[in-house]
């Protein structure tokens, strides 16, 4: 039925800073999914290669200090660089088995000369498309001593059956505006993505579904003082100070009621399942709608540049 969106919520652990071997795990859960039935799976922030937890435990903010350039060295090798095919196995499988996928990566962005990162949310079809990669607004805290900021470039949403899907990365959630971009186009199944915990989903997943009366889906990864390989560079360093779970998931998912379908999960990792029925969405904007019947263009009115920003622009 068109109707009806089967959804997979991918609540794993990368195999930190590997990405080849992050990116088999996430190729084995594209197809567990969709051996399930599932037409839509999300992954968590950052997850292919992973979140860069060591800022918190080795002085990251600390000038020039070794330990941190060759963490963040290692991290930049271990990222993905979407112009040279990284991704490509993963939308061969999204087109083989018919399933749409948002991923969270670490994009090391050829456009911004290939050495900086953005923490990046990618949209591939179920046609193996890849149709917006967003790379985050605002890195947070100490995220900017290790990615940077993005550009507007990625805030797009996407038809799926009758559903039209968006997504923002962690706290950019949180932004007012950017939701707003969204909710403008269109959007009724809103992806919010994170590094895993939850503190971060219990609030703000059922906030966006009641003001934007749109499904809301969120996402979280693991990661276990365990989950650590032992040929991380540092590790010693890492694990002194680090606790026993750095992330417990908490992902979850918000009817346009902004009640749960699916209360957070935690401390479990795994696939996670539901059914969404789009017609709930028409049920709940009658009364409330923030870019159709209850606002004010006239009065109030977002500007979005959605420009791919760059420092070069050559007109040879």
């Amino acid at each position: 039925m068109e109707n009806l969106l089967n959804v997979a919520l991918a609540q794993i652990a990368p195999v930190w800073l590997d990405k080849k071997a992050t990116t088999k795990k996430i190729e084995y859960t594209i197809v567990e999914a969709s051996k399930n039935g599932s037409e839509l799976v999300v992954f968590g922030e950052a997850l292919l290669p992973g979140y860069p937890f060591w800022l918190a435990y080795t002085e990251g903010a600390a000038w020039d200090l070794k330990v941190n350039k060759e963490l963040h060295a290692h991290y930049v090798r271990n990222s993905i660089q979407i112009e040279a095919g990284e991704l490509a196995s993963i939308c061969k499988l999204a087109k083989e088995n018919s399933i749409a996928v948002y991923l969270g990566i670490m994009e090391r962005a050829k456009d911004r000369g290939g050495h900086s990162l953005y923490c990046s949310l990618v949209y591939i079809n179920q046609q193996g498309e890849i149709k917006s990669v967003h790379r985050k607004l605002q890195p947070t805290y100490d995220e900017r001593l290790t990615w940077a900021p993005g550009d507007g470039n990625g805030l797009k949403v996407h038809p799926l059956k009758q559903f039209t899907v968006g997504g923002l990365n962690c706290w950019e959630n949180w932004m007012p505006l950017p939701r707003t971009a969204l909710y403008g186009q269109g959007e009724n199944l809103h992806i919010a993505v994170w590094p895993g915990n939850l503190n971060n989903t219990k609030d703000i997943t059922r906030f966006i579904a009641r003001e934007s009366r749109s499904y809301v889906i969120s996402v979280s990864s693991m990661m276990n003082k365990s989950d650590f390989p032992k040929t991380t560079p540092h590790l010693d360093k890492i694990l002194e100070k680090a606790p026993e779970v750095l992330a417990n998931g908490g992902s979850c998912i918000a009817g346009p009621d902004g009640e749960w379908l699916l209360e957070p999960v935690i401390s479990k990792e795994g696939l996670i399942y539901h059914t969404l029925d789009f017609n709930r969405v028409y049920e709940e904007r009658q009364n409330f709608d923030a870019v159709g019947h209850y606002s004010r263009p006239d009065v109030t009115k977002l500007t979005v540049n959605r420009e791919r920003q760059s420092t070069v622009a050559f007109e040879d």
